[in-house]
């Protein structure tokens, strides 16, 4: 297309407290690639803790290589239309295609690859980490031949579409969590991923869902979304709480959405024996827990949640006929160039904000 430009603004990180908005060249695609214009991308809870140097190791510590690969332009959260393919390119999608993207860039020959776990690829890249996999926080990104896409409605508001990524990973973490009907349920932590997850823990049916955060507007919003009881850990023991409403036994499935230490510690000591235990967060500091209450105490079953992996088709459906609530969630738009307000706000959680989303 013509209209397209040979320069694009770009945010470029190449180390902790290290980014700049930059004029780059626009990506050219090769065969089997495509070239998207970004509409939005959220800034997820990860890339603050990258961009200030406080998530754990990421950058390399004195044992383990860094999980970065710099320079790269951060944001996997991202969603736009298609402007430019190159021979070959996937063709269920065309020029014109208003489209989200799954973060990771699976091989599709290892093992995970060829047993449909795709998203545990042991050679993946994912967009917004490497610079093989530059993100969303452009104005243009370029789309892979191993790209992962998804066809969006035309008249999805950009606050929806912003949260296909993130309420995509909160639906595959509730999915690890297997919840029952007779389940009673506890969440903690209501930000952009634990309030995704509200709508798809409705969707199980379980007898009772208990929403846990520190601030009193995601209670209100939890609460809207479908949560039956909420409660502030700042303001009661939430642990002899749900022992009350369990007659004592503690809650069946706990799903931890904080990423802060004293959430797992709280999680452990609330779940009953043999009970169900889902961490889904990324921490910015080590987590050490009494095992003894995991094995011979409780003997409980730990998942982990990576990822949305098979969730995009549901979440876009969902989002669209609103059985995921959202209004709400998306609290501020920001341009490109106010990129260190967006991030402070993403950080802090200041003036009100969940989901802070960067428009280009």
């Amino acid at each position: 297309m013509s209209d397209i430009p040979k320069k694009m603004k770009a945010l470029v990180t190449r180390g902790p407290n290290d980014m700049t908005l930059e004029t780059i060249p626009v990506p050219v695609p090769a065969a089997g690639e495509a070239l998207l214009k970004v509409e939005a991308c959220g800034i997820c809870a990860g890339d603050p803790k990258i961009y200030y140097g406080i998530d754990m190791g990421v950058w390399g510590t004195e044992t383990q290589p860094g999980f970065v690969r710099p320079p790269f332009t951060p944001g996997h959260e991202f969603f736009g239309r298609i402007v430019r393919a190159g021979d070959g390119f996937d063709p269920d999608f065309k020029v014109g295609d208003r489209v989200a993207v799954e973060q990771v860039l699976p091989c599709g020959h290892c093992r995970f690859c060829k047993d449909g776990h795709y998203w545990m690829c042991k050679e993946n890249t994912l967009f917004g980490f490497r610079k093989d996999a530059n993100g969303g926080m452009a104005e243009y990104v370029l789309l892979p031949k191993e790209s992962r896409l998804y066809k969006i409605p035309e008249d999805m508001s950009v606050s929806k579409a912003a949260l296909i990524e993130p309420f995509g990973c909160s639906k595959h973490a509730v999915d690890n969590a297997h919840i029952e009907n007779e389940d009673v349920v506890v969440m903690s932590g209501a930000g952009t991923l634990g309030l995704g997850m509200i709508g798809t823990i409705k969707q199980k049916n379980p007898k009772t869902l208990i929403v846990l955060d520190f601030k009193p507007e995601r209670l209100a919003l939890a609460k809207k979304f479908g949560a039956d009881i909420t409660l502030n850990p700042g303001e009661v023991d939430v642990v002899q709480e749900v022992q009350n409403l369990t007659d004592g036994y503690g809650c069946d499935v706990y799903i931890e959405a904080t990423g802060h230490p004293s959430s797992v510690i709280q999680g452990l000591n609330m779940i009953r024996n043999l009970g169900k235990f889902v961490e889904f967060s990324v921490f910015g500091m080590e987590t050490s827990v009494d095992w003894t209450i995991i094995g011979n105490n409780k003997e409980l079953t730990i998942y982990g949640a990576h990822l949305s992996p098979y969730c995009f088709d549901t979440v876009i459906d969902w989002l669209n006929n609103g059985k995921l609530p959202s209004d709400g969630v998306v609290t501020h738009l920001k341009k490109l160039e106010d990129y260190e307000e967006a991030f402070r706000l993403a950080k802090t959680g200041d003036d009100n904000s969940i989901k802070v989303v960067l428009v280009p």
